[in-house]
């Protein structure tokens, strides 16, 4: 399978249920973020997809998976792992953690588990899409069993 990465043979191990979508991420490109692209690609509901971003939080990296239409509150991230401050992490440490490159890094099968919020946000709503573990690749799935398989904490981390 094409697909196969990573974070598809998490879901694959676990047995849960999930959809992939695809797209070619070359032709949404043009100066939006890598979420943003995927909305418009996929037409997906923005509050609905979620981004995979990568902070260090007192030092520390924790991962954070936010809806595309919102923002990442650093602050709010510190505070949901009992840290005190939280910065974005330089996006080599990033790939070299997670194991994907930039765009398509998943939160589902990173090379080193880390510590991981979700915002609570995503409980929700019935799926939400994540990076598939490369470019042009989203996985749907029920959030609670996103949470499950990154042992992930929720919390409003978005806004």
């Amino acid at each position: 399978m094409a697909a196969a990465t990573p974070a598809v043979r998490v879901l694959e191990r676990a047995q849960v249920p999930f959809g992939l979508r695809t797209y070619d991420p070359d032709e949404h490109a043009d100066g939006q973020g890598w979420g943003e692209a995927a909305v418009a690609a996929l037409g997906q509901d923005p509050a609905a997809v979620f981004k995979t971003l990568v902070a260090r939080v007192d030092g520390a990296l924790t991962v954070a998976v936010v809806p595309v239409a919102g923002q990442l509150d650093l602050k709010a991230l510190a505070a949901a792992v009992g840290g005190r401050k939280a910065v974005m992490a330089d996006p080599a440490d990033a790939e070299r953690s997670s194991g994907y490159v930039r765009g398509g890094i998943s939160p589902l099968g990173q090379r080193k588990a880390l510590p991981t919020v979700v915002d609570d946000s995503a409980l929700q709503l019935a799926a939400v899409c994540v990076s598939g573990g490369r470019r042009g690749l989203q996985i749907e799935l029920a959030p609670a069993d996103l949470v499950a398989l990154t042992r992930a904490r929720t919390a409003p981390i978005g806004r």
